[in-house]
């Protein structure tokens, strides 16, 4: 967990000394962020659950309530320039506030129990707490008001809006509330996408590659090396379909099943990829059929990969898509290896 490098100062209370945080994020925040969205310790990244300070917060000062993952916890103070506040971390075990209310670590129990242990009540002199919107479904209310003597206040959606918030009288405009997933929202959550399942797409390349010197007469070296390029790139279109472009083109499809989505996206990219590359436009009908069967399931998986990160989705929804689309995916994709390999010695 992170800690001591994010204190810049201390400030005395009838509890004892406070950490200070800054409200800017300074290049090893910036490096921590980008290795996040690359999937680089992304399950280590958190700091110590508590009370914290921003600014010079007295005894008026509001309380906002947040997750321990450090990406969530940047995005709030860097939003505070202006404004004197404490933070009170809950113990999210490194999740953000929308994941760790859905999975009961960003609840109504925890909040409770920081309220306790960092004695906030002697703390501070009025008794509101805001809470993200979004950790409303981890958060009763009227629980925590009967425990604590603490109001929960739920504020705006984004962080950037608690100031104009707070200074509203705590009133929220319909814009605020309003979760919005814009192509930019969407875009910096690829990256992540991308990288954490490479690997096992690295893996079938490779396999694809070795596989490609087979034919009827035993096996070729300069084979596998003028077709196995083929196989890589049939393979990067499919899974850049699933990573990269069905993210990105999301809003544009009615259909709420990803699995389609990513089917969707990767027909016209196969008609593309037959077109850009003259390499495959010379190979046989059965491995053309072939390669149609293998990259759209796998477009088809990986976008419904995305479904964690989207704010269109459900946990019923995901799990009714999966019973169907999985089975889709593993005959469709066993059906064109099958196609692929017969073509290797006929």
């Amino acid at each position: 967990m992170l800690y001591k490098e994010l204190i810049v100062d201390y400030i005395d209370t009838p509890k004892g000394k406070i950490p200070v945080v800054p409200n800017s994020l300074n290049f090893q925040d910036l490096l921590g962020t980008l290795k996040v969205r690359l999937n680089v310790g992304r399950m280590k990244y958190s700091i110590e659950p508590g009370l914290y300070a921003v600014g010079q917060p007295g005894e008026n000062a509001p309380v906002m309530v947040t997750a321990n993952y450090k990406l969530t916890f940047d995005a709030l103070r860097k939003e505070l320039e202006n404004t004197n506040a404490w933070i009170l971390v809950l113990d999210t075990k490194g999740i953000n506030v929308w994941c760790a209310a859905g999975k009961g670590t960003f609840g109504t129990k925890e909040l409770v129990k920081r309220i306790k242990e960092t004695g906030l009540d002697k703390i501070v002199n009025h008794r509101k707490l805001l809470v993200p919107q979004l950790g409303a479904v981890g958060v009763s209310a009227h629980k925590v008001k009967n425990i604590s003597g603490f109001k929960v206040i739920y504020g705006p959606i984004r962080a950037k809006d608690i100031p104009e918030y707070i200074h509203s009288g705590y009133k929220a405009s319909d814009e605020m509330r309003a979760v919005r997933f814009n192509t930019w929202d969407r875009l910096v959550l690829t990256p992540l996408e991308f990288v954490q399942g490479f690997k096992y797409v690295f893996i079938l390349m490779v396999v694809f590659f070795v596989l490609s010197g087979l034919n009827s007469s035993g096996y070729s070296i300069n084979m596998m090396l003028n077709t196995g390029k083929l196989s890589i790139i049939a393979l990067m279109t499919a899974y850049i379909a699933g990573t990269i472009f069905t993210p990105l083109l999301l809003p544009w499809f009615t259909t709420p099943a990803f699995a389609a989505k990513g089917f969707y996206v990767m027909v016209p990219l196969y008609i593309i990829m037959y077109q850009i590359f003259p390499e495959f436009q010379t190979i046989s009908l059965v491995e053309k059929f072939s390669w149609f069967f293998i990259m759209t399931p796998i477009s088809s998986f990986f976008a419904m990969n995305f479904t964690g990160a989207s704010t269109y989705t459900s946990l019923s929804g995901v799990k009714k898509e999966m019973k169907y689309a999985v089975p889709l995916q593993i005959i469709s994709l066993v059906t064109g290896f099958i196609l692929w390999m017969v073509k290797r010695f006929f």
